[in-house]
């Protein structure tokens, strides 16, 4: 036997390459049966479940409702306090005033030859004492206590509750710190009553109806009273009131003589028909030799209610113009528009015959008609005040 001794001898070639072992990288996988590219099929998505609903929270409370703020009035105004600079010259006596009191200078007249008359009857000579009281009595006029006593028993005022002075006093401090006036000069009271109205009466008493002061607004409220306290400032109001006193006398005894001319009238129509012929001649002669003997004086009392009514509406119009100067021409424009409407809805709900349209009733008129007194104020409205 043959051995060889040094090398051993290599092992012989293996024919080809050599297989690729399973599970190496360059090992494929065998294409997929029925895909094109042999990749293996996209499934599709499995649908994502539901969301769960959210937890169901408990309603809230609806918030609520904001009220709707009123409109305000275009006459609402605000006051403001400020410093108030007082004119030298509180008040006075305008062309009107003068008149209202030349103009009752026969029922002064009158009313003297009367108070004397009576006081001769009963005094002798010791007349002259009441006679001079009764001319004295006129500055009564301008006396507080007295014009209390007369707001409450003739006027049927009231002086006003903490509410009412409440809301009246600002608008009237308003009123009077334009006007340069003391508010403290005069006396607020209030008259129950529906009607939109005011008053200036007396030396300083200054009334207002509850109406006016519960509906109307703050600017037409300050234009009323400042319309009064045009009648205060000119005179108007104890020149009125002062003509009124001392003309009682004088209507006190017209009344009287009237009144005693009708029972003997009636009396003498009981008795015979020729003797009421008898007493209605002597009363007719009488008063004729009254009138020839006392023409000047019975002839202006005769026109005097028609001079006292001019006056009065000059008066009327003198106020208005006072509180437009003031600048309250369009509130008192639209009191003026208010109060027309008013007496409108008045007459219409009286019927046709409550208008007194006749030119009689129209000259005995205090008041201007409400169209012309608008028409005064427009120059006003217009921003071109008269001077």
């Amino acid at each position: 036997m043959t051995h060889t001794h040094g090398h051993d001898v290599p092992p012989p070639e293996y024919p080809g390459p050599p297989p690729p072992y399973p599970g190496t990288p360059t090992d494929t996988a065998p294409p997929y049966p029925g895909t094109p590219t042999g990749a293996a099929p996209v499934y599709p998505h499995a649908p994502a479940p539901p969301a769960p609903p959210p937890p169901a929270y408990p309603e809230a409370d609806p918030a609520p409702a904001v009220p709707e703020r009123p409109q305000r009035h275009p006459d609402e105004m605000d006051f403001e306090q400020r410093r108030v600079h007082l004119t030298a010259r509180q008040r006075g006596a305008d062309a009107t005033a003068v008149s209202r009191l030349l103009v009752q200078v026969p029922s002064f007249l009158c009313s003297l030859a009367v108070v004397t008359g009576f006081a001769s009857a009963f005094l002798g000579s010791a007349a002259w004492l009441p006679v001079t009281l009764w001319v004295l009595s006129g500055v009564l006029v301008f006396h507080r206590p007295t014009e209390g006593f007369l707001a409450r028993r003739l006027l049927r005022l009231r002086a006003p509750a903490p509410a009412e002075r409440a809301r009246l006093e600002p608008v009237w401090r308003e009123v009077t710190a334009r006007a340069g006036v003391d508010h403290q000069r005069y006396e607020l009271w209030i008259e129950e009553s529906d009607a939109i109205n005011a008053y200036a009466a007396a030396g300083h008493i200054v009334g207002v109806t509850t109406f006016s002061l519960n509906h109307l607004p703050n600017g037409q409220l300050a234009a009323a009273l400042a319309h009064e306290l045009g009648h205060h400032t000119g005179g108007h109001a104890w020149a009125s009131l002062l003509g009124r006193w001392y003309a009682t006398p004088a209507e006190l005894t017209w009344r009287a003589i009237r009144a005693m001319s009708r029972v003997a009238v009636r009396v003498a129509r009981v008795i015979s028909l020729p003797a009421t012929g008898i007493l209605v001649m002597l009363f007719g002669c009488g008063l004729l030799a009254f009138v020839a003997a006392a023409w000047m004086v019975v002839l202006p009392m005769a026109v005097a209610p028609y001079l006292l009514a001019l006056v009065n509406r000059r008066s009327e119009l003198r106020a208005d113009a006072h509180a437009a100067d003031l600048g309250f021409a369009h509130p008192l424009a639209g009191v003026l528009h208010t109060m027309r409407a008013h007496e409108e809805a008045s007459y219409a709900a009286a019927g046709p015959q409550a208008r007194r349209t006749g030119g009689l009733a129209k000259l005995l008129s205090s008041h201007p008609d409400y169209a012309d007194r608008l028409q005064h104020l427009q120059p006003y409205l217009d921003g071109r005040p008269p001077r």
